[in-house]
């Protein structure tokens, strides 16, 4: 890793923005419409890596009273557009919102219902 000359200290690795779509299952408490099985949050979530970003979204939904199942993650923006994905300006804006306040904004939600 590379250190910072002035400090000698490893140097700070830039923020960026990741998206993950996140399945829930029920849990007490957690909000969700009372017929449905379960829902899907798409997020976007800064961090160092996606690793660090899968973790604080877990993290964050945890404590929301949610029972986060599985997570996919579709990667930055750069790469999004890189495998051809249509984003709209509504979209990079909640984007750069995460990324400005160093957190996981929730876009949508999505209920699941058994039938």
């Amino acid at each position: 890793m590379a250190r910072n000359p002035k400090t000698d200290k490893p140097a700070k690795r830039p923020h960026q923005v990741y998206t993950l779509l996140v399945e829930v299952g029920r849990a007490k408490d957690d909000g969700l419409p009372k017929a449905a099985t379960g829902a899907a949050l798409m997020c976007y979530a800064s961090g160092v890596d996606e690793a660090e970003a899968v973790r604080e979204t877990v993290a964050l939904l945890k404590q929301a009273d949610l029972n986060p199942l599985e997570v996919t993650g579709y990667g930055t923006l750069d790469e999004r557009l890189e495998d051809g994905h249509d984003i709209s300006d509504e979209e990079r804006a909640l984007m750069q919102r995460a990324l400005d306040e160093n957190s996981v904004v929730v876009a949508q939600t999505t209920a699941f219902y058994e039938d």
